[in-house]
């Protein structure tokens, strides 16, 4: 029994420690999460229309300010600005009780998205550093597999504020979760320094420094089409779940057990999809096994406008349970992307321009793929998987011009 648990926690002290405060701040996240469409109509006084409209103008500024951020905690060093952004964070929800109106909502939003984005490169650049080559992918995937447990439990206390419906419980959700993220910035200020905290433009290197990561196409190219790959979390949350309402018999109390089971997936698989992730070319190979099953999540489910009674539950389930498996494999194969290809003087930059390619390659997709689905039906879900196969045919070679491009000024990859 001790060794069957052994093999479901993280193989050192420091991927535990980072499993533990991917625990912490996913409940907290998801505490807000969960209750945050009450809170922003209900206290706030926003229509659910200004909600999107502030999400939408916080991700553009985000999208804009993303290389910037990442250059900025290379600068200052990446566990520090993901410390500073955090206790920031926590901050900031403080004050959500105190805002009312669209405007104060807007500044809120971009202010939030802003300071998450610097933490996003600083975590990301920080655990590419602190751990050795060979535990990156797999350390990483304990720490999904923490924060998918994190969100879980955020989700049952969110929903239990909800459960009271009483406002002032409400106005409180925001203020506990300020108080888990300040214990989970702390926790961060107490992990260990990363290898390279000092300034990337003052850092005297054994090798020469590449250019930009900006002017990587090869890196920005790859990032957009591992985005159309993360456009799973679409077809998950978005148009399989609207196909299932609108286009077949299938009870809508599914929907709970559909999402129950990605979830259960992602605490107990996403190790082992990650599992022997340390190349360029074991990356690609996870990417084309996501994609495989993306397109097959595609072929089940558009059969089911035509089924009936259990056959249709049956699809519609199996349908989610391969485009989770797509969800597992792109993880890990971005992961590998960002371990192997990002120059390690400045991954903190090279976050920020992953975060470029992946919006490039996503943003579109929650308008297109729900059009395609629900208005073309067959064809339209065809369309979907052949967009999926097109940018996976072109991740082999944009990845070979990454790699071309950082051993031209002869950086080490695997750093």
């Amino acid at each position: 029994m001790t060794t069957k648990l052994q093999r479901l926690l993280p193989d050192t002290p420091l991927a535990r420690r980072l499993s533990l405060q991917s625990i912490l701040y996913a409940t907290g996240q998801g505490v807000f999460l969960t209750g945050s469409a009450v809170f922003f109509t209900q206290i706030v006084g926003l229509s659910a229309a200004q909600v999107g409209l502030g999400l939408t103008i916080a991700g553009v500024v985000t999208f804009l300010f993303a290389v910037p951020l990442g250059k900025l905690a290379d600068r200052l060093g990446t566990k520090k600005i993901w410390a500073i952004s955090s206790f920031t964070s926590a901050a900031l929800y403080l004050a959500w009780p105190f805002i009312e109106g669209f405007t104060g909502y807007l500044a809120m939003m971009v202010v939030i998205e802003l300071v998450g984005a610097a933490g996003y490169a600083g975590f990301g650049a920080y655990t590419l550093d602190v751990f050795p080559h060979d535990e990156r992918v797999r350390s990483q995937a304990f720490m999904r597999a923490a924060l998918n447990i994190g969100f879980t439990a955020g989700a049952l206390f969110g929903g239990l504020a909800l459960a009271f419906n009483n406002n002032d419980i409400i106005r409180a959700v925001p203020v506990f979760t300020a108080l888990v993220l300040f214990v989970n910035a702390y926790f961060i200020t107490r992990l260990p320094a990363a290898h390279h905290e000092q300034k990337a433009a003052e850092e005297e290197s054994d090798g020469p420094i590449a250019k930009g990561a900006l002017r990587n196409r090869g890196f920005l190219l790859l990032n957009a089409c591992d985005g159309v790959l993360g456009t799973n979390q679409v077809l998950l949350n978005v148009v399989i779940p609207l196909w299932l309402v609108q286009e077949t018999d299938a009870p809508r109390v599914l929907l709970a057990w559909l999402f129950g089971t990605n979830t259960v997936m992602a605490v107990l698989l996403q190790v082992a999809a990650a599992r022997g992730v340390n190349s360029v070319g074991t990356s690609l190979r996870a990417s084309r096994i996501s994609a495989s099953f993306f397109v097959l999540s595609c072929l089940i489910v558009l059969v089911t406008h035509d089924t009936i009674g259990w056959t249709t539950i049956l699809l519609v389930w199996l349908g989610h349970v391969t485009v989770t498996g797509a969800e597992l494999f792109q993880s890990a194969a971005h992961w590998g992307f960002m371990s192997e290809l990002s120059d390690p003087n400045r991954r903190g930059e090279y976050q920020g321009a992953a975060q470029l390619g992946h919006t490039v390659g996503s943003v579109w997709a929650p308008a297109a793929f729900t059009f395609l689905a629900m208005n073309w039906g067959t064809t339209g879900w065809l369309i979907i998987a052949a967009i999926v196969v097109v940018a996976t045919a072109v991740m082999r070679p944009s990845a070979r011009a990454a790699e071309r491009y950082l051993a031209h000024d002869g950086v080490p990859t695997t750093a």
